[in-house]
Order: structure tokens, then C-alpha cells, then sequence
């Protein structure tokens, strides 16, 4: 189960920066970026030190002028394209997940978990920073499935040893799950569940062995579907969904 939310003599314990970031605001680092250019004040004075304790139950906090409150709480899941970046902005160019959202008018959303560039579906995105974290929290073994075209077509070795797992640069990469879902004449679809997330973890799992991905698509993330959400598009997730996913 996850922690509680935190109450004010807790989160009186907390830093300006994270104290903005857990009331949904915006993200830590746009939270530490803001507070060092002097945009944040607290009860009428200016503070320049993210890490300063506060407590939003008893003090008075100014963002750009605007007094600071809990933001509602947002949880959205979209069907990230493949070749759109998790990132809000990016120095290269590159499309971003956010251009997706740019028309919604939606509050600030921060990614739950990520997906690389060349990846594609279910994304998660929210405001909830407890809910997140629960999610992104290796302690917690949230399960997490692909479905991962490959150049090959693999035997039942190759199965067994992406599940047995596989030393790469001083890590030990293995999956929860892996299944053959199809092949044609020189490629194949495997399901593969994950309980843990590594950066490129599938992608390196299978580099290693000298295989290459072709596409790579998250169908699940717990007990939710990405279903029929069509590429580029989102939705928000139901009061019973955001539940199910925070009890894993």
C-alpha cells in the first residue's frame, strides 16, 4: 500500500521547491528553477533557497504573484507516438508529448515513469507526485507489459534466458514475463511483462543477445489497458482506475 498523503507537520518538514511540486504546481526542477530567480515568496518575502522549509497549511506562498493552493488532482493516460519526446522541452527540436496536450487546457502534468524516443503507447501523466512516485517506486513491482517486434525469430532459449536474465554494464536485466505472440518469415512479436524499469531495459535485454527492436509498444501499465486510444490521443483515467493502479 502507499504512503498516506502528507499532512502539514509533515510537509512543514519539506523544502519550498518540493512543497510547490507536491501541490501539483509544476515539476521539482521548474519548482528550483523559479525560487532561484526570485519568483517565490513566502508570507510577503521573497525566498531564494529551494531547499528552505515551508508549510503551505500555515504560510502564505506566492508564485509569480499568484498565491499557491493544492492544484486538483489530473491523471491522464495518451498513446505517446513513436519519435515524440517525454520532455517539456526539448534542446534538439524534437516533438514533445507536450505538443499533444497543448490545446487542453489541462494544468502542469509531470510524466509518470518515461518512454524513450523510438517507443510508443500508454504514457501516464499527473500532477500527483505521491501517486506518481508510488507508481515509478521499484518497491512496489508495479507490472508493466509490451508487446516488442524483433529481427529474429526467437526459440524457447532466448525466451528462457530473457527471463533467467543478463549482466549489461554492471546491471542485471531480466523480465517477469516473455511469451511469443506471432512470427512471420524473419520476424516476430513477443509480450514482455516487466516489474522493474531500467533505462532502455527491453531494448538492452535483447541487444545483448544480439537482437534488434523494431518497435517497442507499452499495452499495459498494472491492471490498465492502453485499449483503443488511438496514437497522439488522451484521456483521463476514472476515479476507479487511479485507485486500482495506487493498491499495486
Amino acid at each position: 500500500m502507499p504512503a498516506p498523503r502528507n499532512s502539514s507537520s509533515n510537509q512543514a518538514r519539506f523544502g519550498l521547491a518540493r512543497v510547490l511540486s507536491k501541490l501539483g504546481v509544476c515539476s521539482r526542477s521548474q519548482a528550483e528553477r523559479a525560487v532561484r530567480e526570485g519568483r517565490v515568496s513566502v508570507d510577503g518575502r521573497v525566498v531564494l533557497d529551494p531547499e528552505r522549509p515551508a508549510d503551505p497549511e500555515r504560510q502564505r506562498i506566492f508564485l509569480d504573484g499568484e498565491a499557491v493552493s493544492a492544484a486538483k488532482r489530473v491523471y491522464i493516460a495518451i498513446n505517446k507516438p513513436r519519435g515524440v519526446v517525454v520532455s517539456a522541452a526539448d534542446e534538439q527540436g524534437r516533438d514533445t508529448v507536450y505538443e499533444l496536450l497543448a490545446a487542453s487546457g489541462l494544468p502542469w502534468l509531470g510524466p509518470v515513469g518515461r518512454l524513450d524516443k523510438a517507443s510508443e503507447g500508454l504514457l501516464l501523466l499527473s500532477n500527483d507526485s505521491v501517486w506518481a512516485a508510488h507508481l515509478t517506486d521499484p518497491r512496489f513491482h508495479v507490472d508493466k507489459t509490451y508487446h516488442v517486434q524483433i529481427d529474429t525469430i526467437p526459440d524457447q532459449l532466448l525466451l528462457d534466458r530473457m527471463i533467467q536474465g543478463i549482466a549489461d554494464k554492471n546491471e542485471t536485466l531480466a523480465a517477469k514475463r516473455v511469451a511469443l505472440l506471432r512470427s512471420g518469415e524473419k520476424n516476430a512479436w513477443l509480450e514482455v511483462v516487466l516489474d522493474e524499469g531500467r533505462n532502455r531495459h527491453i531494448r538492452r535485454l535483447l541487444e545483448a543477445q544480439g537482437i534488434g527492436v523494431l518497435r517497442l509498444i507499452r499495452v499495459a501499465i498494472g491492471n490498465l489497458a492502453l485499449g483503443n486510444l488511438t496514437k497522439g490521443q488522451w484521456r483521463h483515467l476514472s476515479e476507479e482506475e487511479v485507485a486500482a493502479l495506487q493498491t499495486h
